[in-house]
């Protein structure tokens, strides 16, 4: 068992560390515009899509629901507000836009009945034949068995470069304080290959408000990999693999549907009588080849100490600081060739800072999330040691503030959520004045 915690914290700390510090701030980035003026590009070779996906009989937006150009390997996610944004080269204007989201029909709609400005798409929810409710394997610990046994034979088989958008947000109370987004290039060994995918900065941007730091400031260590070791099918030993699956109940709790494919629901959780902090959450996993296609999942943060121990690298005196909620999401696709990817993952943290002799508290709210927006073959070497991020970068020490409206060029990005962009012009104003 002790052999086992060691293990596991290391396994956490390089899954998502934060540092917590006291830090100089020197007022010296500048915040960089969001919403419409962002959306400027190259017209001449590119059409650029917006909307919301919903829910059909409700209108509920459906968040991360993914929005792929047929044939191709380009995509995004709709934001946890259901809207989207996709830039689709000319020379695709033919195809059609795929629209999925597990639980509902997929939907392809014709790039040519998009219009200028918000489009609306609706997806219809599926309902499961009862046939298929009642073929339940009789045993979900031989499932997950051969769920890892299986990853080889599901998931790519050959190297990858990826192109990807990044973003991580914190946010003091309920106001954003510091916000950075990037371009980035991944090199994704194979499935079967036990080396670290690596990371290398395209471009990237950030927008901070001083005036809410105070002297404490949570950086973001490593965000970009932290975001690549959410794919945990080509790092299982992340959440659970051969040897640790025994220290989990595993239960069938649903069947459900992803486009044409039916869908178990496999939730876990740690047996009671471990008293180590592990997760909680749910796999879906296709039927037919047994491919983890999406995963949910929370670290158990009953343990406060323990926890804290995990995540937090530095702290400052007179305060103590623990999580109390940390929630990841990753999402395959699957490829012409029924080869399964990873193409997108989110993870959020939130930390409690209690000060001594301070009556009130201060609560942190992090968020990461990668997008892969293209990928394709690659027969090239991995991305050499200078040109590459470092595993313990920080992204806001590797970027800096920008104005220009055609920042991102050609490259699909994720939509900010409304109070983001709303927290991106308040900066940028105010940041306007001081100059």
């Amino acid at each position: 068992m002790k052999t086992l915690m060691i293990n596991h914290r290391k396994n956490v700390i390089a899954l998502l560390a934060f540092i917590a510090s006291i830090i100089t701030i020197t007022p010296d980035a500048r915040a960089f515009t969001s919403g419409e003026d962002e959306q400027q590009f190259d017209t001449l070779n590119y059409v650029l899509i917006r909307g919301t996906v919903e829910d059909e009989d409700n209108g509920d937006p459906l968040p991360f629901a993914t929005v792929a150009i047929e044939g191709s390997n380009i995509a995004t996610v709709s934001n946890s507000s259901g809207n989207f944004s996709l830039k689709v080269p000319k020379n695709m204007t033919d195809k059609n836009i795929r629209f999925s989201f597990i639980g509902y029909e997929k939907k392809y709609v014709p790039l040519s009945e998009f219009r200028r400005g918000r489009n609306t798409v609706r997806l219809k929810m599926i309902t499961v034949p009862l046939v298929e409710v009642s073929v339940f394997p009789s045993d979900p610990n031989l499932l997950i068995k051969a769920v890892l046994n299986r990853r080889d034979e599901n998931y790519l088989n050959q190297p990858v470069t990826m192109t990807a958008f990044y973003r991580e947000t914190i946010k003091k109370g309920w106001s954003y304080v510091s916000l950075s987004e990037a371009v980035v290039e991944v090199y994704k060994h194979s499935y079967d290959d036990p080396r670290e995918d690596r990371v290398r900065l395209q471009i990237g941007r950030k927008s901070t408000d001083y005036d809410k730091l105070d002297t404490l400031a949570f950086k973001l260590q490593g965000g970009p990999y932290t975001a690549t070791m959410l794919d945990i099918m080509k790092d299982p030993y992340l959440l659970f693999d051969n040897e640790m699956i025994d220290y989990y109940n595993f239960k069938i709790s649903n069947i459900t549907r992803i486009e044409d494919r039916t869908i178990y629901v496999l939730s876990f959780e740690q047996k009671p009588h471990i008293n180590i902090p592990l997760f909680y959450g749910k796999l879906y996993i296709d039927t037919e080849n047994l491919a983890v296609t999406r995963a949910i999942f929370n670290m158990n943060t009953e343990d406060r100490d323990e926890v804290a121990r995990m995540f937090i690298r530095k702290k400052p005196l007179g305060a103590r600081v623990y999580p109390t909620e940390a929630s990841y999401t990753v999402n395959y696709r699957e490829d012409d060739n029924g080869k399964w990817y990873f193409g997108y993952s989110r993870g959020e943290v939130s930390f409690k800072v209690k000060w001594r002799r301070k009556l009130f508290n201060t609560n942190y709210h992090t968020t990461l999330e990668m997008a892969v927006t293209d990928w394709e073959y690659t027969e090239e070497k991995p991305f050499r040691g200078s040109d590459r991020l470092k595993m313990n970068a920080i992204l806001e020490d590797e970027v800096s503030g920008f104005s220009n409206p055609d920042f991102w060029g050609d490259y699909n990005v994720i939509e900010p959520e409304q109070p983001i962009e709303a927290a991106i012009r308040k900066i940028q104003r105010k940041l306007e004045r001081l100059e």
